[in-house]
């Protein structure tokens, strides 16, 4: 398919080479977005006076939960797809998932929250600018290796192989129909456009942070799990005719995709958690910060 535009091409950056050392961009750019939303929550932790060393023990019991919810989240949909046996859930060189990573630091953090005897949704309130944080600055990384191609397009943002490229090994298919039979794209950048509508999520959520003075505990983290869950499955509709004719190594589960059904749960947990959170959870201000545990606002 020739492009109507002009469409987006460059060459892979799978490795940084820094003298002796080698750097995954993709592994790099995951973690530097861990710690970039762990500051933004960490930081507004200590705005309102929350203990920073219990944030701390919180995150790190999340980012474990994380790198496990990350590979295993990938499995019903290996299991699926069959050639499956219960070591890959495992391995270090399978794929791993946002969302899985999202759910599994999630629950342990969440976790911890209890064993310390605290309010989880005060806390997940906090960390909700960053967890769109993460996903804008770990979504760099897959640009860099350009992972998460979907289905051909005239948009003026598809990216464009050109023959010898070595884009993410999930596009192995692309490759051989650009290198062999001069098919090279454009193809949605799906990763391009999630990080967009993440950066657009940490806007609104920085903007009712500040402005939204009648939101309750937890309504925060709804508004980020119902938005960012929504904006994966409809994402996801970009690479979901790829996915089925197998030119891109993504599952399909029924009618969508592995991760749309994973977005679509997100959303209507969101829903619910906002629902619930107004009818349980007190209203955001100091007094009520002080009674969660906080010492004073900085």
């Amino acid at each position: 398919m020739e492009p109507m535009f002009a469409s987006l091409s460059y060459p892979p950056i799978p490795i940084l080479e820094l003298g002796p050392i080698s750097l995954s961009l993709h592994g790099l750019f995951a973690a530097l977005g861990f710690v970039a939303g762990a500051a933004l929550m960490l930081r507004e932790a200590r705005r309102r006076g929350f203990d920073p060393d219990l944030v701390m023990s919180m995150m790190m019991w999340g980012l474990v939960g994380a790198l496990i919810g990350a590979r295993l989240f990938t499995v019903p949909a290996q299991i699926i797809g069959g050639g499956y046996s219960p070591a890959d859930a495992f391995s270090l060189t399978g794929d791993f998932s946002i969302l899985g990573g999202y759910a599994g630091g999630i629950i342990a953090g969440g976790v911890r929250m209890r064993l310390l005897g605290l309010n989880p949704p005060v806390f997940l309130d906090m960390a909700a600018t960053g967890l769109a944080l993460g996903a804008v600055v770990g979504r760099i990384g897959d640009l860099a290796i350009v992972e998460h191609l979907g289905s051909p397009t005239d948009f003026f943002l598809g990216y464009m192989l050109r023959p010898g490229y070595d884009v993410s090994p999930q596009h192995d298919a692309l490759e051989r129909l650009c290198t062999n039979e001069g098919i090279c794209g454009p193809y949605h950048p799906t990763a391009l456009y999630d990080m967009i509508g993440a950066a657009v999520l940490l806007g609104t959520l920085f903007y009712l942070q500040r402005r939204w003075v009648s939101r309750h505990y937890g309504q925060m983290f709804s508004i980020w799990l119902l938005w960012y869950g929504l904006q994966r499955f409809l994402v996801d509709f970009a690479r979901l005719e790829a996915a089925r004719d197998g030119t891109v190594s993504d599952a399909v589960i029924g009618p969508v995709t592995g991760s749309q059904w994973g977005g679509l749960t997100l959303s209507v947990l969101g829903a619910v958690v906002f629902v619930v959170a107004r009818k349980r959870q007190g209203l955001v201000h100091t007094e009520n910060d002080r009674d969660q545990g906080a010492r004073s606002h900085a």
